[in-house]
């Protein structure tokens, strides 16, 4: 333990990361965000900190995650600290010289804590390795990550980027005449992004969106049409292939373009709740104004891409203000917890442009995300009809096989109707 006191800071009870731990320690991220976490890490690692995302998989991270996270808890989290554990035991890292990190959004959802059952967790197997949080709430202040403004600015054209890159190589993939060749324009442009971002491409958006939509537009494609299946649901499922049984590659392999909203979605969505508290619940006041100028800030830059998006093949990102829009149809606004009305009204956006097929990511439990999940469904079926929406759980019991064969059944019937209409405009 003498070690253990020499290397870290237990006065508040667990190990806090102090600032010396940054030029020592290697810190491991769970892999929550595929397609933007190349471009997020690049941003922390020039702020001098040893950033690692985890990619460990298999049935013994799910057994570490049980041993620490009851399976009625929250699946994301047994997900997260399973990773964790199964990487601190592969003897790949020391925990004397390595941290844990998590996002928090800082809602009233179980997401929010995650730290005190990481450090549980932590204390009964490695109590030298500190957590430390990422994010923009106020929480865990003194064991957070301490980033410059310019810092901030990066991390956020760093998710603009990568959700540009994202939709086009979705949109892109399912068509490419030549196998392999999206993938290779979609590493092309992440390291032209990183390139960027060191030479502050994050003040040239719409300079660095042209790139992006130039050199996906380069690769050669079919004229054949696809079933579009749009991916909803809470945060985590909804991008993690651990989370989600990988469900992005499962639908490309089953001869579909998947159709996954934009992170900077659910970043708006959070910025925006707080400037809603203000208003619907008399909360915040003080500062809902800070909150509505990075509102402003950040929309006006996704209105940005969304014109640019516009003059190309690709169908552009959801318009914030008409998410917003879809969901006062639904639901109020005033339903934050989770995902709240967020998945109601990405939903209803999907179905208005043409996704038919939605697939609602639900992990087990959850209950914020199945009231405003699947108890939204019909209400969001009475102004789309025709939407084919199938809720899918997410738990350590689901077995993939069953996961995907509620899946195919939608697909089937979204064939069938395909068919149908094929016959009828022959006619």
């Amino acid at each position: 333990m003498k070690h253990i006191e020499e290397v870290a800071d237990f006065t508040c009870g667990y190990p806090v990361f102090t600032p010396e731990m940054k030029a020592t320690h290697t810190i491991l991220i769970p892999d929550m965000l595929p397609w933007h976490f190349d471009l997020l890490v690049h941003v922390m690692r020039r702020e001098g900190y040893k950033v690692e995302v985890l990619h460990n998989e298999g049935r013994a991270v799910i057994d570490e995650g049980l041993k620490h996270v009851h399976n009625d808890t929250c699946f994301p989290a047994l997900c997260v600290i399973g990773q964790y554990l199964d990487a601190l035991k592969s003897g790949k890292y020391d925990p004397a010289r390595t941290a844990v990190l998590i996002t928090q959004s800082g809602g009233g959802c179980r997401a929010s804590n995650y730290i005190p059952l990481i450090r549980k967790a932590m204390a009964a197997e490695f109590p030298q390795v500190p957590v430390l949080s990422l994010n923009f709430s106020g929480l865990e202040k003194g064991n957070s990550l301490q980033l410059s403004l310019g810092s901030f600015l990066r991390l956020a054209y760093a998710i603009f980027y990568g959700d540009l890159i994202m939709t086009c190589f979705n949109q892109t993939k399912p068509y490419e005449r030549e196998e392999g060749s999206c993938a290779r324009v979609r590493a092309q442009c992440v390291e032209e992004m990183k390139r960027a971002l060191d030479g502050g491409g994050y003040k040239h958006l719409k300079r660095c969106a042209r790139r992006i939509l130039a050199a996906f537009s380069a690769v050669p494609v079919t004229g054949e049409k696809k079933i579009k299946v749009g991916i909803v649901g809470e945060i985590y499922v909804k991008y993690s292939p651990l989370g989600n049984s990988h469900l992005e590659e499962f639908l490309l392999a089953e001869g579909c373009e998947p159709v996954v909203p934009a992170l900077m979605d659910f970043i708006l969505y959070c910025v925006i709740n707080n400037v809603n508290d203000a208003r619907l619940y008399n909360k915040g006041k003080k500062t809902a104004w800070m909150f509505a100028l990075a509102y402003k800030w950040m929309y006006g830059r996704q209105k940005k891409l969304i014109a640019l998006m516009k003059k190309t093949r690709f169908e552009p990102l959801h318009d914030f203000e008409h998410l917003r829009g879809y969901a006062d149809k639904v639901i109020s606004q005033g339903v934050k917890m989770g995902e709240g009305w967020l998945i109601p009204a990405e939903m209803a956006a999907l179905a208005a442009s043409g996704t038919g097929n939605i697939v609602c990511a639900q992990p087990f439990g959850c209950l914020p995300n199945h009231i405003a999940g699947k108890g939204a469904v019909r209400a969001v079926k009475q102004f789309f009809p025709d939407v084919n929406i199938v809720p899918v759980d997410y738990d350590p019991s689901a077995t993939r096989v069953n996961q995907e064969n509620r899946i195919k059944l939608m697909l089937s019937a979204a064939r069938e109707l395909a068919r149908a209409k094929e016959l009828r405009e022959e006619k």
